[in-house]
This record gives structure tokens, C-alpha cells and sequence, in this order.
């Protein structure tokens, strides 16, 4: 690649009227979404369009993802963003300053439905990138006869999951011994946030979020449960509202 380089230099400088195109150069960008909200707080509508860079052996996967705002009387406002499938953007007062905030996400693919996200506010045509709330702390452990306990922040007390109905899985895998006992201190997988869901807070002024982290045993198809947590934007912070344990059915 390097001989490559110095050999287009080469022709580029004996012959300066060609028109060279490497085939490392920029692709071209896809537009992939337009949206028209006002996210300044002037009330006038935005035009925000969406582009991406597909990634040349999946046409689902953008490698690269950036939206561009049209301000009115400002110079045109650029966001990058994680690539990903299916981007898209939201829109809410999430940090509850009067003006809606722009919420971005695309999904990552991979088995455990994680998604990337980014939260920004474009207000009075100012970009400013705001923190999303923070993952909770969970402690876990498999216990002796096919037991499991969690420690969830903001529950009070322990979670305790009877998992013996999986015993057959568990001792064929190894994490067992046929009577039960445990072969090694063993936590249960628990993800990242996967998601997050622009939801209205009971008894708050306006939206908050609500994001969602998996619980799985052995391996990640084995799903145990979810952990559901409901954050508000208060005194320029994210504050836990409540945290509800949902067992898989």
C-alpha cells in the first residue's frame, strides 16, 4: 500500500490534470433518515437528516453515522455517532430545560441485543452531549443446590432464584455436581444496558428513561430475568426512581 501511495503521488505531481481515485477514498454518504423538530427552542422546526457509510459487506451495517442540523442564522450543527444497524433518533426534554434533547440509537448486532446510544442537546443552536444514567450496582452468585442470589441496588432485600429446574443443563455444563454442590464460586452474566426507553415519570414534570439489563445463568441464551430501572434528570444528574427485578416467564 505504501509503493501505492508513492506511485499516485508520483503521477499526481508529473501529471496534474488527471483525476485520481484510490481506492482508499472516501465512500460515499447515504442518507438514511430525515427528521423536522424543533431542538434549538426557537420554534421553528429543524431539518435533521441522518447520513451513514455502509459497511461494504453488509449494507444493514453503518460504519460510520452522523446527523446534521440546519440552524437557522447558525452554522449547520454536526453530530457523530457510533455506527451501527438501524440508527435512529428520538426526540424528548429529557434534561427539562424546554427544549427537546435528541436521543440517538442503533443496534450493535451482537447476540446479547445491546444497542449504542448517545443523548445530545441542541439548544439555542449550541451542541452539548449529556451523560446517561449509569448502571446500577448488582452483585450475584450461584449457590449450593441449584440456588442463586442477587444483591440489587435501590431493592432492599437480597433476590433469591430457585434455578433447579435447570439442574440437567447446569451438571452436563459442569458448574454442578450431581448432588448439588457447587464446583467453583461462580456469578451469574449480567449485561449492560441494552436499551433505553423515553418514558413519562409518575408524579415528575416530563420524560425520563428507562433502561433494561439482562440477568442470564450459565450462558447468555439461559435468561433469568431483567433488571428494569427508571432514571430522572434532576439538579444536573441522573437519579434512580425505582428499580423493579423482572423474572423471565
Amino acid at each position: 500500500m505504501k509503493r501505492y501511495f508513492i506511485m499516485l503521488v508520483a503521477v499526481a505531481l508529473l501529471f496534474p490534470f488527471l483525476t485520481i481515485s484510490p481506492v482508499f477514498a472516501a465512500k460515499k454518504p447515504k442518507t438514511i433518515l430525515e427528521y423536522h423538530h424543533d431542538v434549538t427552542g426557537d420554534g421553528i422546526p429543524e431539518k435533521i437528516t441522518v447520513y451513514g457509510i455502509p459497511f461494504k459487506d453488509n449494507k444493514d451495517y453503518y460504519q460510520e453515522v452522523w446527523a446534521e442540523i440546519n440552524v437557522k442564522g447558525n452554522p449547520k450543527v454536526t453530530i457523530n455517532y457510533e455506527g451501527g444497524f438501524e440508527p435512529k433518533l428520538e426526540f424528548a426534554d429529557l434534561n427539562h430545560d424546554g427544549v427537546d434533547d435528541i436521543l440517538y440509537s442503533s443496534a450493535t448486532g451482537g447476540s446479547g441485543g445491546l444497542y449504542n446510544y448517545a443523548l445530545h442537546t441542541v439548544k439555542d443552536g449550541k451542541l452539548y452531549e449529556l451523560p446517561l444514567p449509569e448502571p446500577i450496582d448488582i452483585e450475584s452468585s450461584f449457590e449450593n443446590n441449584f440456588q442463586a442470589i442477587m444483591k440489587i441496588q435501590g431493592i432492599h432485600n437480597p433476590i433469591h432464584l430457585d434455578l433447579s429446574s435447570r439442574k440437567a443443563d447446569y451438571i452436563r455444563l459442569g458448574l454442578y455436581q450431581k448432588n448439588g454442590v457447587l464446583n467453583e464460586p461462580t456469578e451469574l452474566m449480567i449485561d449492560p444496558i441494552a436499551l433505553f426507553k423515553i418514558v413519562k415519570i409518575k408524579g415528575k414534570e416530563g420524560y425520563g428513561l428507562k433502561s433494561y439489563r439482562q440477568v442470564s445463568g450459565a450462558y447468555h441464551a439461559d435468561g433469568i430475568g431483567t433488571v428494569e430501572v427508571l432514571s430522572y434528570f434532576e439538579d444536573g444528574k441522573w437519579n434512580t426512581i425505582d428499580v423493579q427485578w423482572k423474572p423471565s416467564s
